[in-house]
């Protein structure tokens, strides 16, 4: 065999085992990716979709700093949720990137309906939320089981949400901002402290008397002082409570906290000892988040949290608040995509119509939505 014919040899077999190689390299990367999409977490919160890259011309006109903003989304409710996503991806020009908390049989039509022309360009992730993460954590009445909303707890996950954020923003699907997110997102929080609420004593929301069981400004609302282990917690019944429908966390402080942990003990420890008052303001997420929270938490400007729209059918507020309002929020039975609510002209403006047709609003008149 000729000195050439021997290189030429060694030269096929070099590049034989350069290609065997490559092939088992591209097999394990895409073992490795097939894990990591189809393998959820011990939470049970698994990606589903990557945020697409934003085209140049926003990358251009958009702030560089990634603002995260989380929202649970219903099927039932998915309207509100579209409409809220739209109201702040349109008055802002930060970075802003959607963490979408759903389950899994709403993410199709999600999907479909982020496609839609106004909202193509949005930046975002679908979570898919397990319900086993709150089993022996929440008490469900078997006659009532079909009113147990398990999302309302994903704010409780946040770290797991977005674990490389440090600072993120909770949002409720029943809200429409009118104002740049960014200035939320810049919300100080004091040292030591994981989340700013908006209390329920502030300017705006003092201005409106809730009726219904229960006092929705104070503590005594929410828990049972009857309950010697909330006795022992040396809590003033008259502490005025917050809203948890629109808040900022601080990540790291809420990691090093632990703050998940503590929600989910009181959770457990309610399950057993009834600890929420029988006259319960409002939803069964906010118990134990006014206890993990108690003196530990810092306040958002009130305007960023004007709520209430939805707590009865009449116009609590004047025309040139809301306009004025950075964010309107219609927490209550009074949603602004039913039949009756106020304001709900001044929320439909960021409404996209359902392209599968299964959302529709639900309209007995229309006003005129007019600032005099």
């Amino acid at each position: 065999m000729t000195l050439r014919k021997v290189n030429i040899s060694i030269l096929i077999v070099a590049v034989v085992i350069f290609l065997l190689v490559i092939h088992h390299n591209f097999l394990s990367l895409s073992d490795f990716l097939r894990r990591e999409l189809s393998d959820p977490s011990p939470l049970g919160l698994q990606p589903i979709d990557f945020i697409p890259a934003a085209p140049q011309r926003l990358t251009d006109e958009r702030n560089d700093k990634e603002i995260s903003v989380v929202i649970a989304a219903s099927d039932e409710r998915l309207g509100g949720a579209i409409a809220a996503m739209n109201s702040i991806y349109q008055h802002t020009k930060s970075n802003v990137v959607f963490h979408i908390v759903t389950l899994n049989d709403t993410v199709d039509h999600l999907r479909m309906w982020l496609r839609s022309p106004p909202l193509k360009n949005m930046r975002y992730r679908i979570l898919d939320f397990d319900p086993r993460v709150l089993e022996g954590k929440v008490q469900v009445d078997p006659q009532k089981a079909d009113t147990f909303k398990p999302l309302t707890f994903a704010r409780f996950y946040l770290p797991n949400l977005v674990p490389h954020a440090e600072k993120v923003i909770y949002v409720d699907d029943d809200v429409i901002v009118q104002d740049d997110i960014v200035e939320l997102y810049n919300t100080p929080l004091k040292p030591g402290h994981a989340a700013a609420f908006s209390d329920d004593c502030d300017s705006t929301s003092s201005k409106v008397a809730v009726r219904g069981a229960g006092n929705q400004y104070n503590y005594i609302g929410f828990l049972d002082y009857k309950k010697e282990t909330i006795r022992k917690l040396a809590m003033k019944a008259n502490t005025c409570s917050f809203n948890p429908g629109v808040f900022v966390a601080n990540l790291t402080e809420w990691k090093l906290q632990n703050i998940t942990k503590q929600l989910e003990k009181w959770m457990t420890l309610n399950v057993v000892e009834e600890l929420y008052s029988k006259t319960l303001a409002g939803s069964i997420t906010t118990p134990p988040l006014l206890i993990v929270f108690y003196k530990l938490h810092s306040s958002i400007d009130p305007m960023w949290n004007v709520r209430h729209l939805g707590s009865s059918a009449g116009k609590r507020y004047s025309p040139q608040f809301v306009k004025a309002a950075k964010l309107l929020h219609w927490n209550g039975h009074f949603k602004p995509w039913g039949r009756t609510a106020s304001y709900a002209e001044v929320w439909e403006k960021w409404y996209v119509p359902d392209p599968a047709g299964k959302f529709n609003l639900i309209r007995r008149h229309s006003e005129a939505y007019e600032a005099k």
